[in-house]
């Protein structure tokens, strides 16, 4: 069975230039290939790169599949993104618990880990790729691909 589809998801990691922009290129991507209408945002728990474009590594390989991302602009979770936005999605369980931590009691949002989304992902966090090689990036792309794509089968 189908779910509504949501007007707006959020996608969250730790400083909002790696994971979650690269969640939020793919989930896009797929939105539009799917001719739905959804908003898509990314934001991070933590504050340090507020302002700052994607880690260089993140755009090249969105650049890759073909998705520009060099105008995203980092930025950190607000309390109105809980009501802004219906479904959230933690790229990890740290940022899942910290999202917890931040949400308003009257909040609105679905607030869940992304890869639960894809059969036989539960639980798992999308790769990080920070503090390794270009190679990481890729791993991190195949991860929050399949969850955009099962995103859009759960709402198709």
């Amino acid at each position: 069975m189908t779910k509504p589809t949501p007007s707006a998801i959020l996608f969250v990691c730790l400083g909002n230039i790696c994971r979650s922009p690269l969640a939020e290129a793919a989930f896009r991507h797929e939105v539009a290939r799917a001719g739905l209408t959804v908003e898509a945002d990314s934001a991070g728990t933590g504050d340090w790169h507020v302002g700052h474009a994607p880690d260089p590594r993140a755009q090249a390989t969105a650049l890759r599949h073909g998705i520009d991302i060099s105008n995203y602009r980092a930025r950190q979770i607000q309390r109105d993104d809980f009501h802004r936005f219906d479904m959230i999605f933690a790229l990890d369980a740290e940022n899942l618990a910290n999202i917890h931590r931040l949400a308003p009691a009257d909040h609105r949002a679905h607030v869940g880990l992304l890869l639960d989304m894809v059969p036989g992902r539960e639980g798992q966090a999308v790769a990080d790729p920070y503090y390794g090689d270009d190679a990481g990036f890729d791993v991190t792309w195949q991860d929050v691909q399949s969850a955009a794509r099962a995103l859009i089968r759960h709402f198709a």
